[in-house]
């Protein structure tokens, strides 16, 4: 088991995070949703506030931290209502990061992790297709092997911090009679001639998160470039996707509590009927039922966060995690914009980007609909 995290320790690195994001982000946050994006400095700026890759190892340029630390960035992201950049950031700190701590080897972890840590480099990861989404196999894109290159050509869509990324992690078909067995992972430099960016996508909700259509087009990329063993990407994708999507169950928590949090407030300044809103019998049971709702998945998902730090997390009980939590996310989401009424539908309040941006959390990182079936594996075999 790994030691115990310190929570006062934890407690104080909260704190400075919702400093931060409370001067960096907040002040401007509606303009980027507008805008579709946030600005390149943002991460530079998030970098030196220490709120990127923070438990990368010292010797890589992070701090070593315990896991919890990362996710009490992502959780306060999503709490103070900044859904899409605590996606843009756990996809980048708690998948791209971990994948390279995880497989990486020395001279990959050195040439990326320490420009993750300070901003300097933004990664991302890209797995779906146009005609590929939960069916991986079912990818197109190849890497072809030429001397001591791989030629990459294909394309990849939906694709988080795309428009920003200077390293992509890219599965390709590296042997395209193999199936699963046949899939690759490489650590794509996007500067490098062959590569282009689509279009920020846009989408109805998580606006300011840059979400990109990605293009190879012979792209020649150094062998080097190949993450891990050729042939082994689809086993190293199922290795990492429980904590993606114990992150993602985190942030569906912590969304949900933001939710409640500004609805219960609402709650007790608004007046209907000669008396105040949190006194009428409906409201009080609807706060009541969501209020459990959200307890009992924080509890459950603090116990993934316990097992995954120690090593215990299988892929079964992550899937619970998002599945659970997600879906709680949205009946928060929606259960509390209903308390607003109509106030609830315009964008003058922030419960409204709560619902929409909490829908596609059901979605990206695995499907619920998948979910259930990993669950269901678990229990009744296939």
């Amino acid at each position: 088991m790994t030691n115990p995290v310190d929570q006062e320790e934890l407690a104080l690195f909260r704190d400075s995070v919702i400093k931060a994001l409370e001067t960096e982000v907040a002040p401007h946050y509606d303009a980027w949703e507008k805008e579709g994006i946030v600005p390149r400095e943002l991460w530079t700026t998030l970098g030196n506030a220490g709120m990127l890759c923070v438990d990368v190892p010292e010797d890589c340029g992070g701090c070593g931290a315990p896991f919890q630390y990362s996710v009490v960035v992502g959780e306060e992201m999503a709490r103070l209502g900044f859904g899409a950049l605590s996606t843009n950031v756990m996809v980048h700190s708690d998948i791209v990061a971990p994948y390279l701590s995880h497989i990486g080897n020395d001279e990959q972890k050195q040439q990326w992790l320490p420009k993750m840590v300070t901003g300097e480099a933004v990664g991302a990861i890209a797995m779906t297709e146009p005609g590929a989404g939960s069916d991986l196999q079912a990818m197109r894109t190849s890497a072809v092997k030429n001397g001591d290159h791989y030629i990459l050509n294909g394309s990849k869509t939906f694709i988080t911090n795309g428009q920003h990324a200077d390293m992509v992690i890219v599965a390709a078909k590296t042997d395209p009679n193999a199936g699963a067995k046949g899939i690759s992972l490489f650590l794509v430099d996007t500067s490098l001639p062959g590569f282009s960016k689509g279009r920020n996508l846009d989408k109805i909700g998580q606006h300011s998160g840059d979400t990109s259509e990605l293009f190879f087009s012979d792209m020649r990329i150094p062998a080097s470039a190949l993450l891990g063993e050729e042939g082994q990407g689809f086993i190293y994708l199922m290795r990492e996707l429980p904590r993606e999507r114990l992150v993602i169950g985190a942030l569906g928590v912590a969304a949900a509590r933001g939710s409640l949090d500004m609805t219960i407030q609402y709650s007790q300044e608004r007046e209907l009927f000669g008396q105040k809103l949190s006194q009428l019998q409906n409201t009080r049971f609807e706060i009541a039922r969501m209020e459990t709702d959200y307890r009992i998945n924080k509890a459950f998902v603090d116990q993934c966060i316990r097992e995954y730090e120690d090593g215990k997390l299988d892929a079964p009980t992550a899937s619970m995690a998002k599945y659970s939590a997600t879906e709680m996310q949205c009946r928060v989401a929606d259960g509390c914009l209903q308390l607003f009424g109509g106030y609830g539908y315009t964008t003058e309040y922030p419960i409204s980007r709560n619902f929409i941006d909490a829908r596609v959390q059901r979605i990206y990182g695995g499907t619920s609909e998948v979910m259930k079936e990993i669950i269901a594996r678990s229990v009744l075999g296939r």
